[in-house]
């Protein structure tokens, strides 16, 4: 979940909004990656989810990634909830997850040297308080009950409004686990080319990823439990944008969709005021009912987007939504993927040939299909299977095409980062189809033992 963000005077034209989108444009040369991914902890003897605070805790992890390798701490309202460091950082999810936030960097060799980095940091701090974390795109065995809420502001005014809202927001928030991508644009023209594409390929990343097979002890029946609950979320603020297809789509046409999404809360010297339910546009006006007379801020509005959660998300860059928390090897993978696709315009222009004839009811189908089937999903004359297996060729031409060298030149560019995508279009099988192998097979029903063969 993101932190409250910083900068930006009062907003006195409509344009200034847009304008702040428009400011993510950026040349070629300085495009980046930023990877985020998130991680259950859990106690190695119990397997019971951290609480905050303890001998073994979510709290004791943070204090000793800052204490041992001298991470700077983000604190709210007393508590450590963060820590920063060079350009990245380490959140909690609401639950208890602990996330990366990567800084932004030039290639996957490097992103994927932080993601090493910080795992290993995270296994030297957890080793030695009892503690193991794991990589799935849904919690397997626990229950909503066991699951503690982070002490940050903004996590109580979810919670509360995620209670009278789609049915499982508050699953969303305790019990699931991404692995994204944060990429850049060149202009306008590029964002909308690389958005629209996003979200099209969206569920062939949920279906490549697809890693959350068990739920509450339980085979769940879906590939991708993780993506059934972002689909009863919320439908004032999740989905698959269909606007973003139609002409004229550009930063004003999301600027007005966001503008139409609930608040959640306004961040004031330091505390989150409850906007519940409430409009930025009266905001704007100066009739918010939590701050009457007041008008917002750019640091308002940039707030206001992270409370946004489509499959591909627009700020100053674009987020890719769409694929579960996973094993080690798959966290590298995900920004392969989508660089080898946005990153070399061949390759764009190719994935957008691809999915341009594509209507809304496709791509709606597509992205329930994959959570159900993953690579075994179809949908009328389109199966997935086939599907990724293209997307993937396209993927891995855009990274030759980069040619961003690694290991001090003895790689020759970032296209091996993609082999576990590749085994899986090749077997048919993704993690979640080779986690029902064991749980029917060698595990004998036992689920406990998805920790033992999955922790990091």
């Amino acid at each position: 979940m993101s932190i409250p963000q910083s900068g930006g005077g009062p907003i006195e034209r409509h344009e200034q909004m847009v304008e702040y989108l428009a400011e993510g444009s950026k040349p070629k040369d300085a495009w980046r990656i930023g990877t985020e991914h998130e991680k259950f902890g859990y106690c190695r003897d119990t397997l019971l989810p951290l609480p905050y605070e303890g001998e073994r805790s979510i709290k004791a992890v943070l204090e000793g990634l800052r204490d041992r390798f001298a991470w700077n701490p983000v604190l709210e309202g007393g508590h450590i909830i963060g820590l920063e460091k060079d350009g990245a950082n380490v959140s909690l999810e609401p639950g208890g997850a602990l996330e990366l936030s990567g800084a932004p960097l030039e290639t996957i060799h490097q992103t994927c040297d932080e993601v090493n980095d910080h795992l290993r940091e995270v296994k030297t701090v957890a080793d030695q308080i009892g503690v193991e974390f794991i990589g799935l795109g849904a919690a397997p065995i626990w229950m909503h009950d066991q699951m503690p809420l982070m002490p940050k502001g903004r996590y109580k005014l979810m919670d509360a409004y995620m209670q009278k809202v789609g049915t499982m927001g508050t699953t969303m928030m305790r019990r699931t686990c991404t692995v994204q991508v944060n990429l850049d644009f060149g202009s306008e023209a590029d964002m909308v080319q690389k958005f629209r594409v996003a979200l099209a390929l969206q569920p062939v990343a949920t279906a490549l990823f697809a890693n959350s097979p068990f739920f509450e002890g339980k085979v769940n029946g879906h590939k991708s439990w993780r993506a059934l609950v972002w689909r009863n979320l919320d439908p004032d603020r999740t989905g698959m944008l269909p606007f973003a297809f139609e002409d004229g789509f550009g930063f004003e046409r999301y600027v007005d969709y966001a503008l139409d999404v609930p608040m959640y809360f306004v961040y004031r010297d330091g505390k989150y005021i409850n906007a519940l339910g409430q409009s930025f546009r009266d905001f704007l006006k100066g009739e918010l009912p939590a701050l009457p007379g007041e008008k917002p801020t750019l640091s308002d509005f940039a707030d206001h987007l992270t409370t946004i959660f489509p499959e591909a998300r627009l700020k100053k860059f674009i987020e890719m939504r769409g694929a579960d928390g996973g094993p080690w090897r798959r966290l590298c993978a995900l920004p392969a993927f989508w660089v080898g696709l946005m990153y070399d315009q061949s390759a764009l222009d190719a994935a957008w040939d691809l999915v341009k004839g594509w209507d809304a009811e496709t791509r709606d189908a597509l992205r329930v299909a994959s959570s159900v089937d993953g690579l075994q999903a179809v949908v009328g004359k389109i199966g997935m299977l086939d599907l990724a297996r293209e997307v993937l060729a396209i993927s891995e031409a855009g990274l030759k095409a980069r040619a961003r060298p690694g290991a001090g030149g003895l790689i020759a560019d970032e296209t091996h980062f993609l082999n576990a995508l590749k085994d899986s279009v090749e077997t048919g099988q993704t993690p979640a189809d080779e986690m029902l192998a064991h749980y029917y097979g060698d595990w004998g029903g036992d689920l406990t033992r998805i920790y033992e063969a999955y922790r990091y």
